[in-house]
């Protein structure tokens, strides 16, 4: 049988049918292949279940609600104001009306379609909804509708390296206040809730933190490979957890619903935010539609019972900016898993390691993919030797089989005992060639994800046209050199025996190079290196078995 041509034609159909799929996606279209992964553990309820879960209201239907409040929280006359922060890294607005963070400018970071303007996570307008919300439940109190005053300070950061805005609101015999603090170069924000009892009788109020989405993914997002976005919970227990917007549109999303410890996060390419309360702090984490397409997902956290003028307090921090790998590490436990490198982390993490260290050394990332090739080539010579020396003696002997083909194209059972007998005469293994190439995909697909998953890569520049490594090359020069080297390549494979299948080799070039026209020059750049130094290294040992036969 031959195990070459039955290769050929599997991967000829899977790259047709993933070019399908990514049209699809182009035109609107929900994707056949790979829809979306979401890890789960036991089931949960939707919402809260606690002792104050009678409290908590149905979720309202105006976007920016997703814990409803009672009418009697909400000062709906009152328009609150936008206070703007503004640190090196940091522009962000935060409304009086319950002190909610409403708008959040990464000034390091620039925008994925206009690269003039920075990329805004949180945001609130007619294109985007993404909030952060926090509040009181478990009577009237101060929620994220009610009207804060904000006290006197400082807006923009100064020598101090740390700024603060302190939010109050006192309804319901209960004296809210909120902290922000941010600190110079530091994506992460602690927030502090501290609760007073200002009534004559005991309270059981309760801290909810949220983050609320709309489910659509940011733009400029490429439909020719797929990217999460989406809320993510993470616990000791249950591990990281990947959730669907659309299961929880239907109520249907399971995931761990108790802890005393981990996160809960919104997720999308290249960026996060996280919310992680102290550690051994218990609360219940809840996912919930708030209206059309918007969701929320968060946490509660009962504070006990607070006696008159007594106080209770709850340190909270916000962690919203690049997924950065060492920063998510230092930041909370499995903070890091939301940089998804799929089902091969066991690979990519040591890869991105690797990474890590050259551009120490070289300080630019389009150089550091290319040293990381050749290293990896490196690795894999011997196996790659193996593969090459095998397709020079297929190359070698491709006339004896195609005359069998030939003789017995009218008795299939005869031909294969003919190839069968010209590979032991040869001493040729059909899959040698094969094998090896297997062993290396597995590291193949981490790099690709890599790359794909690393902020790094995103408005790096390499040299010359290309200054965004994520992006793809905007004069198509990389996907064109990929091209050519894939047609070389082609050459120096042994041709087909069959016409028809030499036909489609020719035509897999240009059938590539189309995917990788939208692809991150990054990527293209791995592929094109890669396939130069194979070309290098199949030609030298394809010249030595030749020289070899003809001196024999």
């Amino acid at each position: 049988m031959d195990i070459r041509r039955t290769v050929l034609w599997v991967v000829f159909s899977l790259s047709l049918l993933m070019l399908w799929d990514k049209w699809q996606q182009h035109n609107g279209k929900p994707p056949m292949l790979f829809p979306g992964t979401s890890e789960q553990a036991k089931p949960a309820d939707t919402g809260p279940a606690n002792a104050n879960s009678a409290a908590l209201p149905t979720p309202a239907t105006a976007p920016g609600t997703a814990i409803g409040v009672d009418a009697a929280n909400i000062a709906a006359t009152t328009k609150g104001e936008t206070i703007t922060i503004t640190t090196d890294i940091f522009k962000a607005d935060i409304d009086t009306q319950g002190g909610e963070l409403k708008r959040l400018e990464l000034l390091k970071h620039k925008d994925t379609i206009d690269k003039t303007k920075n990329i805004v996570l949180f945001d609130n307008s007619t294109s985007r909804t993404y909030l952060a919300e926090t509040g009181l439940i478990g009577g009237a109190f101060p929620s994220h509708k009610t009207l804060f005053v904000a006290r006197p300070g400082g807006r923009t950061m100064d020598a101090s390296g740390t700024l603060q805005l302190v939010l109050d609101a006192d309804q319901g015999g209960v004296k809210l206040t909120k902290t922000y603090t941010f600190k110079r170069a530091d994506y992460h924000i602690d927030l502090k809730h501290d609760v007073t009892n200002t009534g004559a009788t005991a309270v059981t109020p309760s801290v909810y933190l949220q983050l609320v989405r709309d489910g659509s993914k940011p733009e400029g997002e490429s439909s020719f490979y797929s990217t999460f976005t989406g809320p993510a919970v993470y616990t000791d227990a249950d591990k990281f957890q990947k959730l669907k917007f659309e299961n929880i549109e239907k109520g249907s999303e399971e995931h761990a619903s108790k802890a005393d410890n981990g996160w809960i996060a919104l997720i999308q390419h290249y960026f996060v935010s996280a919310i992680i309360l102290p550690p051994t702090t218990q609360r219940e984490i809840f996912t919930k539609k708030v209206a059309t397409n918007l969701y929320a997902v968060g946490s509660i956290v009962s504070l006990g019972s607070i006696a008159p003028g007594a106080s209770a307090s709850l340190d909270t921090l916000l962690y919203s900016g690049p997924q950065e790998s060492a920063v998510l590490e230092r930041t909370a436990p499995g903070l890091d898993l939301v940089k998804d490198y799929g089902w091969l982390t066991i690979i990519a993490k040591p890869i991105f390691w690797l990474m890590t260290q050259i551009h120490k050394i070289l300080g630019n990332w389009g150089w550091t993919i290319i040293v990381l090739t050749m290293l990896i080539k490196l690795a894999f010579f011997p196996l790659s030797a193996a593969s090459y020396r095998s397709m020079a003696k297929m190359k070698m002997v491709t006339p004896k089989m195609t005359d069998i083909r030939e003789r017995f194209k009218s008795d299939p059972q005869k031909m294969n005992q003919a190839m069968m007998a010209l590979y032991k005469t040869e001493k040729i293994n059909p899959l040698g060639g094969c094998l090896p190439i297997v062993v290396q995909i597995p590291v193949f697909i981490s790099l690709y994800w890599v790359l794909l998953a690393s902020v790094e890569m995103r408005n790096a520049p390499w040299l010359g046209w290309i200054q965004d490594l994520a992006s793809p090359d905007p004069y198509f020069i990389l996907p064109v050199l990929m091209a050519v080297s894939m047609f070389v390549q082609t050459k120096l494979n042994p041709k087909p025996p069959d016409p028809m299948q030499a036909k489609i080799m020719m035509f897999m070039p240009i059938i590539f190079s189309v995917m990788f026209f939208f692809f991150p020059s990054g990527l293209v750049l791995y592929w094109v290196v890669n396939n130069v130094l194979s070309i290098a290294q199949q030609w030298v040992i394809t010249k030595k078995a030749e020289e070899q036969a003809n001196s024999a």
